[in-house]
């Protein structure tokens, strides 16, 4: 989920926060994808008419290997190095929020199967979407898959971003990959929103929008909020994290301004009273930011191999997948790949 709103409060800032990308701007850059993240919305969007996952003939869900191959192909094809990095053991304040989403993914699965019998099929895949479920052996299919694309992954300790924001610091990797902002709460550099989402959207109503990368660089957003990454944390916690459920009747442009009057949560929980009626471990929430778990001086291999004809036999033989509709992807990737390392050793000549 993320810090809640954050980017309502872009429109206040002196410059332009958010810069469109093309995906030839990463070219033979690496970027760390959270993994949870990245899994979540393969499960969320690749679904058939009825909104249930696609699934294999022993009913293993096979929606987030589609995701994976074909967002990643399309990286790989344009020389994107990438390394996925997976959650660890959660942190003990997440059991709320987890807890909450058990909750939510309950009712919205009493509605999609309401919708199902009422054959409103719109509000079924509205429904569907908010049923993911990640269970271990989607991510053992996952890693399996990342393996034979040749895309490194990392485990790690505890929270994925938290570690891909670690090696974008450490300048392992370029930035970090994800639909949530809590990259910059845990201080990467760099982060690109939309990496695996680009393109057209349906809108309701018929029309579409397009869906371009992003680039959002952590010294930007501080220097147009003219706020410090400490007080960005505090404002993270005002909205609502991971960690943290928010407060209510506290949106993103109370929050900034109770940041911007008061300079950090202590102050703000003695003077306004819409913060000080509720108990909150923000002290152990900002060391969970400035202080994460994580694993130092990460080593990726990224001489990894696109193993065509492996990825066939996982993809095609073992999980059902249709030989027409992904034999051309895949070849065709292994070709780019090969293309883009011929160009790289004849450039090495001169």
């Amino acid at each position: 989920m993320g810090v809640k709103n954050l980017s309502a409060l872009f429109a206040n800032s002196s410059i332009d926060l958010r810069r469109n990308i093309a995906f030839s701007d990463l070219n033979e850059k690496v970027i760390g994808l959270d993994a949870f993240n990245q899994l979540f919305q393969f499960l969320a969007s690749i679904r058939d008419d009825r909104g249930r996952s696609l699934s294999d003939g022993e009913g293993r869900v096979t929606s987030h290997l589609i995701g994976i191959l074909t967002r990643n192909s399309v990286l790989l094809q344009e020389g994107v190095k990438m390394a996925y990095v997976f959650d660890g053991k959660s942190h003990p304040l997440k059991s709320q929020e987890k807890e909450k989403r058990r909750e939510l993914t309950r009712l919205a699965t009493i509605e999609y199967e309401k919708a199902l019998k009422e054959d409103d099929l719109v509000k079924a895949k509205k429904f569907a979407q908010r049923t993911v479920k990640l269970t271990s052996e989607m991510i053992d299919d996952a890693k399996s898959l990342l393996d034979l694309m040749g895309i490194p992954w990392v485990q790690a300790p505890s929270e994925g971003e938290a570690q891909a924001a670690q090696m974008a610091s450490e300048g392992i990797s370029f930035a970090t990959a994800s639909q949530d902002y809590d990259a910059l709460m845990f201080g990467s550099p760099k982060m690109i929103r939309n990496l695996n989402i680009s393109g057209r959207r349906n809108l309701p109503g018929g029309k579409s929008i397009e869906i371009k990368p992003e680039l959002i660089e952590l010294s930007d957003l501080l220097r147009g909020l003219e706020i410090t990454h400490e007080q960005l944390i505090d404002l993270g916690i005002l909205l609502g994290s991971d960690f943290n459920p928010g407060f209510k009747k506290v949106g993103p442009k109370t929050a900034y301004k109770f940041i911007k009057k008061h300079g950090d949560f202590e102050t703000i929980l003695k003077n306004e009273a819409l913060i000080n009626s509720i108990e909150t471990p923000y002290e152990e929430i900002r060391k969970i930011f400035l202080e994460p778990d994580v694993n130092k001086g990460i080593k990726l291999d990224l001489d990894g191999k696109f193993q065509a004809d492996k990825i066939k036999d996982f993809l095609i033989n073992q999980r059902g997948f249709s030989e027409g509709r992904y034999t051309g992807i895949i070849d065709k990737t292994a070709r780019e790949i090969d293309d883009l390392e011929s160009q790289s050793s004849l450039s090495d000549w001169f």
